[in-house]
């Protein structure tokens, strides 16, 4: 039997919502697997459906740029805070992201790129390390282009112009006007980071995440008693509702709550006279994906003493 310690317990308290007693059952349960830990929760409707993969989980910023038909998206990492207020730093991450919109979003060819400076990306990110004081990352960037129209930014909650913890960019194909495409991207944008879509239609979204809620729904529904057939009807209107949820074209818009993405799209196309295809989007959110360290400072001390 896996040893569930105290610490595992309370996070996955923190990230699921549920109570002590049930934590500890859904870890025993799993062998002490958080990720299996936190399906049997949902599987017993014990945990709110929250994707680890939406908490910020660390520091840092994501900035965005646009020129022209072309725009781009960058995450630079840093382990406190702190840092993301500095100057030297967002003036890398602001330069990281002028650099990918001119170049490409390679994370390889990226680093090799010449800054303003002289120096490499790489090189200037080394020093950046040794002067700021702070383990830095360049993780990850996307590169959007369209032929006719407007890539349209977003940042929420920004800390400088181009710079926060989520950046949006919206790519529209369109003969409409720019002040059109400007408005409506605004408002797509916004729906984006509010809502955190997992792909743009619902053929795109990833297979083993769609097995894996299937897995999830399957087990929920046996549990009801009911015939086969009818729990097959079930997992497969669960399946149907998971899709449509979250993939963008299909959600339903935030401002409204009953329109879908791809009607205000087209709505606003036939106001303004032109076709409007909504062809792609990039959502970056800070530390997605990334579990983050949480130190106990009194007991590194506690530990580094020799108290027990």
């Amino acid at each position: 039997m896996a040893d569930i310690t105290a610490a595992a317990v309370k996070d996955l308290r923190d990230k699921s919502g549920a109570g002590m007693m049930d934590c500890k059952k859904a870890l025993t349960e799993a062998a002490g697997d958080m990720d299996a830990a936190m399906d049997w929760l949902r599987t017993k409707g014990l945990a709110a459906a929250q994707k680890k993969s939406s908490r910020t989980a660390a520091e840092g910023l994501v900035g965005v740029a646009v020129s022209g038909t072309k725009g781009a998206a960058v995450e630079v990492n840093s382990e406190t805070d702190f840092v993301a207020k500095n100057d030297q730093f967002q003036s890398f991450v602001r330069e990281v992201t002028q650099i990918a919109l001119a170049k490409g979003d390679n994370i390889d060819a990226l680093k090799a790129e010449a800054m303003p400076s002289g120096k490499t990306v790489e090189e200037t990110l080394t020093n950046n390390i040794a002067t700021i004081g702070e383990n830095q990352s360049l993780r990850r960037a996307r590169h959007l282009e369209v032929t006719k129209g407007a890539i349209v930014p977003y940042v929420h909650n920004a800390a400088a112009p181009g710079l926060g913890k989520i950046g949006v960019l919206v790519a529209l194909e369109s003969e409409a006007s720019d002040e059109v495409l400007q408005a409506l991207g605004k408002q797509l944008a916004m729906h984006i980071a509010a809502a955190f879509p997992q792909a743009l239609n619902e053929e795109d979204l990833d297979a083993e995440l769609i097995e894996r809620e299937r897995a999830i729904a399957a087990e929920k529904a046996g549990e009801s008693g009911k015939p086969a057939e009818i729990v097959a009807k079930m997992v497969d209107g669960a399946i149907a509702k998971y899709r449509k949820e979250h993939a963008l074209v299909s959600q339903l818009f935030v401002m409204d709550g009953k329109t879908k993405i791809s009607d205000v799209v087209a709505k606003a196309g036939k106001d303004a006279g032109a076709e409007i295809k909504l062809v792609d989007y990039v959502r970056f959110q800070l530390g997605e994906g990334i579990e983050k360290e949480v130190s106990d400072f009194a007991a590194e001390v506690a530990a580094t003493a020799g108290i027990k």
